[in-house]
């Protein structure tokens, strides 16, 4: 063979080794699976726990904006003026001492989407108010991430 033909005759050959085979590939594929089997359960653990926080957290807030707008006008907003008073003025009842918003962004929704569950005067609570958001499931009661958040709690 002359030199020329046995160069390209490896380098052929290298072209063909360069790839991975289907079985190193299915040998990755498998690998990668069992560990996303293992890592997420941990991770979404950890999402349900972040979402119970700042449900926790959204809680503490509106508390302290609707002390505020108690301080203000003498009594906590009505029911049916429920969480939006502390951003805009109530249409129904306004109060004379209204001064501004008592939040800084309109009332947020829980961490799930849904919105948070205003009373006044309370029935856990009755010379406050109760404020809950009913979890994951949505629905009173259940643990886990599914466990109700409430101001009194």
């Amino acid at each position: 063979m002359p030199v020329t033909s046995l160069a390209r005759y490896a380098q052929r050959a290298t072209r063909r080794r360069s790839g991975f085979t289907l079985i190193e590939i299915l040998v990755v594929i498998v690998v990668i699976a069992i560990l996303a089997t293992l890592v997420a359960p941990n991770i979404f653990q950890h999402v349900g726990a972040a979402k119970s926080a700042t449900a926790k957290s959204q809680i503490e807030m509106l508390g302290a904006a609707l002390d505020a707008y108690r301080l203000d006008n003498g009594a906590y907003p009505t029911s049916q003026q429920g969480l939006p008073a502390l951003w805009e003025k109530p249409s129904i009842d306004p109060p004379t001492n209204w001064r501004s918003p008592y939040l800084r962004k309109p009332v947020p929704l829980d961490p799930w989407g849904r919105a948070y569950v205003y009373v006044y005067p309370g029935q856990q609570n009755p010379s406050s108010y109760d404020l809950v958001s009913y979890g994951a499931d949505g629905k009173i009661g259940g643990e886990g991430e599914d466990a109700d958040i409430a101001s009194w709690k």
